[in-house]
Formats: C-alpha cells, sequence, structure tokens
C-alpha cells in the first residue's frame, strides 16, 4: 500500500471512529443529562422536578400523643409524604399504643418528652431520671426500640442529668408558641417568615390548630424547595 493509499485508510479509519462516538454519546446522552441534573451548578441539592432545594427543616411535636388530633397529623403526613419527630409524654401514652405503632410503622422519629411534663432540673437527680426512664420503657414496650432522643419539658436539662441519662438532647430554634396562640394563621405566618435552612421548628399536636397550621406550612414549604425530616437526619447532616 502507498503513501497515498495509506492515509486514504487512516482517514477512513477515523471516520467510522467518529461516527461510532456520535452514535453512542445519542444513547448515552440523555443518562449523562439525568445525572448532572442531580447536582445544581454550586453543588446543592435539587428536587425530583430539577428545582434546587432551599433548606432542610424539622418538624417536632411536643407532648402528644393526643388520640384525635395526633391520628389526623398523622394522616396528613403520610398524605404528603413528610417525616416528624414526636417527643411524647409518658401518661398520654396509655390506651393510645396503636397510634405510637402508627408513627413508627409510618416512619416517624419518637422521642421522650418525660412522664409528666415535670421541669426537670428542678427535681431530685433520681426523680428526673424516673422521668425519662420510665417513659423510655413504655415507648420500648410498644416499639421495640428505646428511644435515642430526649426533649426535656421547657428545654431544662443539666449535666448531671446527661451524665445519669445517656441520651441526646434535641431543643428547638424556632419557638412558634402554638400552645399560647391557638390560632393557625398566625402559626403559620410565623414560620413560614422565620424558617431558614436548618431549623426545629417546635409545635405540639394536642391542638387541632397546630397540627391545621402544620400542614398548610408543610404544603407552603414544600412548594417554595424546602426538605422535611427528622431530627436524627438533621444532625447527621
Amino acid at each position: 500500500m502507498g503513501k497515498s493509499g495509506r492515509k486514504n485508510f487512516l482517514i477512513a479509519v477515523i471516520c467510522l471512529s467518529l461516527v461510532f462516538l456520535w452514535r453512542e454519546g445519542r444513547e448515552l446522552w440523555p443518562a449523562l443529562v439525568t445525572e448532572i441534573r442531580t447536582v445544581s451548578s454550586d453543588g446543592g441539592q435539587e428536587t425530583e422536578t430539577g428545582d434546587k432545594v432551599k433548606g432542610t427543616i424539622a418538624l417536632t411535636f411536643d407532648d402528644g400523643p393526643h388520640p384525635v388530633y395526633t391520628p389526623w397529623l398523622l394522616e396528613g403526613l403520610r398524605e404528603r409524604g413528610v417525616h416528624v419527630t414526636f417527643f411524647l409524654i409518658g401518661q398520654n401514652i396509655d390506651g393510645n399504643e396503636d397510634i405510637i405503632r402508627q408513627m413508627k410503622e409510618e416512619g416517624h422519629l419518637i422521642g421522650n418528652h418525660s412522664q409528666n411534663h415535670m421541669q426537670l432540673t428542678k427535681e431530685q437527680v433520681k426523680a428526673a431520671c424516673e422521668q425519662i426512664n420510665v417513659t423510655n420503657e413504655k415507648i420500648r414496650e410498644i416499639t421495640g426500640e428505646t428511644p435515642e432522643y430526649v426533649r426535656p419539658p421547657y428545654g431544662s436539662w443539666s449535666e448531671e442529668l446527661e451524665c445519669m441519662v445517656p441520651m441526646k438532647v434535641v431543643l428547638w430554634n424556632l419557638d412558634t408558641l402554638d400552645w399560647k396562640t391557638q390560632n393557625k394563621d398566625r402559626i403559620v405566618k410565623y414560620i413560614v417568615s422565620h424558617v431558614e435552612d436548618g431549623s426545629v421548628i417546635l409545635l405540639h399536636d394536642v391542638y387541632d390548630t397546630s397540627v391545621e397550621a402544620a400542614l398548610e406550612v408543610i404544603d407552603t414549604l414544600q412548594a417554595e424547595g424546602y426538605n422535611f425530616v427528622t431530627v436524627d437526619e438533621m444532625l447527621i447532616d
């Protein structure tokens, strides 16, 4: 084969290679685009629709379970695909075991909020620990798991209690005062105007106004691109 023939042969090989790569690329490109869309240009997460996640927040509910309002809340959460964190009062568990089983089965995080909603730092250490341990045992008997997280009533905790009860303390950074106002619109307005990435929002599932507000807040903030998680997921992040 002469020099001219070798040159024509190499050109033909290059052309065939380009055609092959073009055909393969057409098949691989959609998948590649899909992968790229999962991360925004600045590294942020995106929703399934391609919208950037605006922030991650946790809804938390104290003082339950309530025999009427908590099931109503659970139904609304299930419809919206949202998981939250419940901090339970031990004395409210009795007779509401099925509600707690539902919480567990539907993927919500269950924590401890003491037995009688006492301010633990004003009690003797032994009595305060008993408040936590009794409620832990009640939850364990129902769910098969001992809670890892505790929210002390009034946010009152001490290093002494931490040594006696080895649990992770979860407080909050956005207090709705829903127990005080019991006004759905005011609760919604307060949350929506103050929420930010990393907000741990304090609510109570023992008021109908709080449940209504929570579901409306979820609808509003999901539309804005917020992602709802349980507090353990937020702590991991």
